[in-house]
């Protein structure tokens, strides 16, 4: 097994590792310290291994191998089963695009199984590499847990950060173009807020989950993870809930305007329509017209449909404006 390893080290209880050696990895154990395996999930070697090497009960396996797991913890023995949800780190994808890693935590392992790359990993093996990482099994944890969150706090960061923007842009933007980015942001916390949901439920569980290697300086801080995942389910509600109102608030601006703009419309529309009418009379085409011998009747005519249209806007600005 070594092209599906993404990690493969080995814990030196003091914030640093070194790389594990083959025989380590094949057999996903060592004496020195916490093994810990990253891999990834959709590689058949990786899958095998996990299933005929690994040690780790069947439907432990099944679960960590399942194609689109939901977060959840679970306590299976003397280990413990993670599934949680991180933002992808693909360039271009979209901030509520999650992307899932599975993780088996005993006293002396640790697997994490990924299919899409997840820069939490990358961060807490960096860590780890420079010597300030985590010490065991509850801190990985719990340093994984908070690298997934911080990526999560800069979505919802952004999010709300939206929502400030178009509450501002509402009463002075084009319509057609804040309706399509209220209801992109509504898609999005939505859509985020499916995934966040039962994480929480999962973080909110591990401090609560007796194992024996895991320190109560460890339950404590995922407790604060907990917390902090819960602000952020919050923040989101919130700006959900802050955009349909603006969504309400635009339509009824723009209703307010379409109103205006008709009533003026009926209004012109009221002042040359008798004007119209007395024009139309004019021009029929038939004997014993009035004026029709007199060459100063159209300047009389013209002047009095001018005096006739400025006494009806007088008129309808005193009684409706």
């Amino acid at each position: 097994m070594s092209t599906e390893t993404l990690h493969s080290l080995v814990l030196d209880g003091h914030g640093g590792c070194r790389e594990a050696t083959a025989e380590e990895v094949a057999q996903g154990r060592s004496t020195e310290g916490l093994l810990w395996l990253h891999l990834d999930h959709s590689v058949d070697e990786a899958s095998t291994w996990m299933r005929q090497r690994s040690g780790i009960d069947e439907v432990v396996v099944e679960a960590l191998l399942a194609p689109s797991p939901r977060p959840r913890s679970l306590v299976s023995g003397a280990g413990l089963l993670v599934v949680l949800r991180g933002i992808h780190a693909r360039d271009g994808a979209e901030p509520d695009e999650m992307v899932s890693v599975r993780i088996w935590l005993e006293q002396d392992r640790c697997i994490t199984l990924r299919q899409r790359r997840l820069a939490a990993m990358t961060e807490v093996a960096g860590q780890l590499r420079a010597g300030h990482g985590p010490d065991d099994a509850g801190e990985l944890l719990h340093e994984i847990t908070e690298r997934l969150l911080d990526r999560i706090e800069d979505v919802v960061q952004g999010i709300e950060d939206r929502t400030d923007d178009l509450e501002e842009r509402v009463l002075t933007a084009e319509g057609r173009q804040v309706r399509t980015q209220l209801s992109d942001l509504r898609r999005q916390s939505i859509a985020l807020r499916r995934y966040i949901a039962p994480q929480r439920d999962a973080i909110g569980r591990l401090h609560t989950e007796r194992v024996p290697w895991m320190s109560e300086l460890t339950r404590a801080r995922l407790r604060e993870s907990s917390d902090r995942i819960t602000r952020y389910l919050e923040t989101i509600d919130a700006c959900r809930e802050r955009a349909a109102v603006t969504y309400e608030e635009l339509g009824n601006r723009l209703a307010e305007q379409m109103n205006h703009t008709m009533y003026i419309l009926s209004v012109v529309a009221a002042i040359f329509l008798p004007l119209g009418l007395l024009t139309g009379l004019l021009g029929i085409n038939v004997g014993g017209m009035p004026g029709a011998d007199e060459p100063r009747a159209f300047a009389i005519v013209t002047v009095l449909l001018v005096v006739g249209g400025i006494a009806e806007w007088v008129w309808f600005k005193r009684r409706l404006f």
